[in-house]
C-alpha cells in the first residue's frame, strides 16, 4: 500500500515537471532593438509579400523570433492568426521550420508596445554565421502592421519587402533559444530521490 502511494507522489512529480515544458528562459542571439526602443515605420504585412527579414545567428539552432505587430483596424470585430517562416538562402528559400501560429485579437497592439514570441515546436538548426531569413505570414483576418525602422542599424541583415532588400530598415526582432527551466529537472529528481528513499525505508521495516 505504501508503495503505491510513493510510486503515485514519484509519477505526480514528475508529470509536473514534464507539464511545465513549455516554460523557459529565453537567450537572445540576435536582434535589432530592445523593448521600448520606438519604431518609425509600419509595413502591412499582406500588402508587401513575401515580407521579412535576414539575419546572420551566432547559435546553432533559432527557438524563437519575436516580432513587434499591430492590428491595422480598430473595432472592426476582427484579430488575426499570424505565423513565422524561418527561410535559408533566400527570403523565398527552402522553410526550415514554421512557428505555431499566433492568434492576436481586435485592436491588438493599439495603445500599448505589442511583441509576439513565435515558437518554433523543435528548434531549427542552423549554421552560425550563414544568412537566414525570417517571414511572418498572416494566415487569416485583418490587416496586421509590423515594426520597422531605418535607425536600428542591425549590422547582419537587412529588412525585405516584396522579395527585395529595403536598406537601411530592419524589422524589430529578437531571435534565440528558449532554455528550459532548471525547476523541471529538479522536481524529476526530486520525486525519483524521494520514491527510492521511502522504498528503502520500507524494505528495512
Amino acid at each position: 500500500m505504501k508503495s503505491t502511494a510513493l510510486a503515485t507522489t514519484a509519477i505526480f512529480f514528475i508529470i509536473a515537471a514534464l507539464s511545465a515544458k513549455g516554460q523557459g528562459t529565453f537567450v537572445y542571439d540576435q536582434q535589432s532593438a530592445i523593448e521600448g526602443s520606438g519604431g518609425e515605420g509600419a509595413p502591412v504585412i499582406q500588402s508587401n509579400p513575401p515580407i521579412g527579414q535576414s539575419f546572420t545567428p551566432v547559435l546553432d539552432s533559432v527557438g524563437f523570433i519575436r516580432l513587434w505587430l499591430y492590428d491595422n483596424t480598430q473595432n472592426n470585430g476582427l484579430g488575426a492568426t499570424v505565423r513565422v517562416d524561418l527561410h535559408s538562402g533566400s527570403i523565398t528559400g527552402p522553410i526550415l521550420a514554421s512557428s505555431s501560429p499566433i492568434f492576436m485579437p481586435d485592436s491588438f497592439g493599439r495603445g500599448s508596445n505589442a511583441y509576439v514570441n513565435f515558437l518554433f515546436s523543435t528548434p531549427a538548426s542552423v549554421t552560425p554565421g550563414a544568412t537566414y531569413f525570417f517571414a511572418p505570414v498572416v494566415q487569416s483576418g485583418d490587416l496586421w502592421h509590423i515594426i520597422d525602422d531605418p535607425n536600428y542599424n542591425y549590422p547582419g541583415g537587412t529588412a525585405i519587402g516584396g522579395g527585395q532588400p529595403v536598406p537601411p530598415f530592419d524589422l524589430w526582432f529578437r531571435e534565440g533559444i528558449v532554455v528550459a527551466e532548471p525547476s523541471g529537472v529538479s522536481l524529476i529528481l526530486l520525486g525519483i530521490g524521494i520514491f527510492v528513499w521511502r522504498q528503502r525505508r520500507c524494505r528495512k521495516s
